[in-house]
């Protein structure tokens, strides 16, 4: 386990990386801190470690393997989301793991498949340093249309104003600000200001949590 300095109030992102293949901790770690914006701030190769490490160097983003001995990553999302500010990207190997099921109620704001490229990686731990949910390409809304298939229904968007559940069914939709702005005719801003309320009235952590209540409140039908 390899920890940096301590955190700076402005900068670059701050990134931990976890995992049990040392080939891909340092390759992953060689790749981001190669980057101008980001900065590694440790490495672990299980989850318990990263745990430990992430409440020592506080990161903005923590990229953790799913699969890991001592403590999985699953768990050790929790205890990290539990704890600060940081976001989680979650790391996996296959399409549609089971895991990743877990992985959206722990709170992941995103997921990538191991064999991501390089320049996709980096700009994965922007996108979730934004505060916006990811997906690898083939990890897309079929995953959450099938993890909202298997929850229980919930009551339906209630508090929303007709404007807020037009901007939560465009997120839902995989759709950016920048493009929801386009759709409304509105501004950046004012879409910003409607996500915002949106996670406040619902109860919701993130933009990743808002697609999964859409799902779930039927506000979006899965496709088959």
């Amino acid at each position: 386990m390899t920890a940096a300095g301590p955190e700076t109030p402005d900068g670059p992102v701050r990134v931990l990386v976890a995992d049990d293949q040392p080939i891909v901790l340092r390759g992953f770690a060689a790749v981001l801190d190669a980057q101008p914006d980001l900065t590694v701030v440790g490495t672990a190769p299980d989850g318990a470690q990263a745990v430990l490490l992430a409440r020592d160097t506080r990161p903005d983003v923590a990229l953790l393997d799913i699969r890991m001995p001592q403590m999985d990553g699953i768990e050790a999302a929790r205890r990290i989301l539990e704890t600060g500010t940081t976001k989680v990207i979650m790391i996996t190997t296959f399409d549609l793991d089971d895991y990743v099921y877990d992985a959206l109620t722990a709170g992941a704001s995103g997921f990538l498949l191991k064999d991501v490229r390089a320049n996709d990686l980096a700009e994965a731990v922007r996108t979730v340093a934004r505060g916006e949910a990811l997906f690898a390409p083939r990890i897309t809304r079929r995953l959450i249309a099938e993890f909202a298939r298997q929850r229980r229904p919930r009551p339906g968007a209630g508090p929303l104003t007709p404007r807020e559940t037009e901007v939560l069914r465009l997120i839902a939709q995989g759709l950016s600000n920048g493009e929801i702005a386009a759709a409304l005719v509105v501004t950046e801003h004012t879409v910003k200001t409607h996500v915002a309320r949106i996670l406040a009235k619902l109860g919701l952590r993130d933009r990743t949590q808002a697609v999964i209540h859409a799902y779930e409140t039927g506000l979006v039908v899965p496709h088959s």
